[in-house]
């Protein structure tokens, strides 16, 4: 892949996280590995953002860039980021989290060790999140070097918990997050179907990012509630429509996934929000799947109307 600036991009969209988006910039100044260029999508912060970054812009010795626009959502400014993108790889970090100071050098050294004959199979490096406390977030893979896609990842090894890495940005600007679609879309979409797609990564037990719970994340605004009922319907209908040729491996997150379809649906209709259009089920496996769980999903919903009413 030549013709890139950068081995790395470092992506980071932001709104009003000006209070945490300095503890971003330090853990890159502390980087081992050097070779990356930092682009800051700027989603219509009114903090002090901007100021901010133009002060580190004069003294940082890696290049930054800053773009601003007028508040849309974090996969329009990701996107954005990515078109931006000199480097062969994108680091998609939140501007509320930090890289290990080995981490650029580490994922380098991953990708360095697949053979470049074999490298257009390959789509990502992703490790470990670790807490403030040093603490692993989830699982750890099956072993310390793993080729897979991240649908056998979740559903075939039944890894779990929050992972992190880097992707390729040729491959990223072909599955770019759905703009159309209003509000939060599940990243795990656009990973997904370039699962399907047969790209590979190679996941490696080693800690790539510190991950801070902040009181404004979406983690932590109910995200099993009505303000993310539209993406997290788009979640399920993928799970039930487009990935049955793994439901040997995990059946149960299958019929959950059927029940939240109806769970959703039911949350967007009561919210009067339309479903996208040619997302229909079809078929008779998803069919089938969405009605032997309907009343699970249908008590699912009561519940959520009732604990939203006390």
């Amino acid at each position: 892949m030549a013709g890139w600036r950068h081995l790395f991009c470092i992506v980071t969209p932001t709104y009003n996280r000006a209070h945490t988006l300095e503890r971003v910039y330090h853990s890159l100044r502390e980087q081992s590995f050097q070779d990356f260029e930092w682009v800051i999508v700027d989603d219509g912060s009114t903090d002090n953002t901007r100021a901010m970054v133009m002060g580190w812009q004069q003294e940082a010795s890696f290049p930054i860039h800053y773009m601003w626009q007028n508040n849309q959502h974090k996969k329009t400014a990701f996107n954005r980021g990515v078109r931006k993108a000199s480097g062969e790889l994108v680091v998609a970090l939140d501007s509320d989290d930090s890289l290990d100071a080995n981490a650029l050098y580490s994922m380098a050294t991953a990708w360095g060790e697949i053979p470049p004959n074999e490298r257009d199979r390959y789509v990502a490096i992703t490790g470990l999140c670790a807490r403030p406390d040093g603490s692993i977030v989830g699982d750890m893979f099956p072993a310390d070097v793993f080729d897979a896609t991240s649908l056998d990842m979740t559903f075939k090894y039944h890894v779990r918990g929050e992972k992190f890495g880097c992707l390729r940005t040729d491959v990223l600007r072909r599955f770019p997050f759905p703009e159309e679609i209003a509000g939060f879309v599940p990243e795990s979409l656009v990973w997904r179907a370039i699962a399907r797609a047969g790209y590979l990564t190679r996941f490696v037990n080693q800690v790539f990012r510190v991950y801070y719970d902040s009181a404004d994340s979406i983690s932590r605004q109910g995200r099993d509630g009505q303000q993310h009922a539209l993406g997290l319907w788009l979640l399920a209908q993928d799970t039930v429509m487009e990935c049955l040729p793994w439901f040997r491996y995990r059946p149960q997150a299958f019929l959950m996934a059927g029940a939240r379809y109806t769970r959703f649906s039911l949350l967007m209709r009561h919210g009067r929000q339309a479903r996208p259009r040619g997302r229909r089920l079809r078929g008779i496996g998803p069919r089938l799947l969405v009605g032997l769980m309907w009343p699970l999903g249908a008590l699912l919903y009561i519940r959520d109307r009732i604990r939203t009413s006390d």
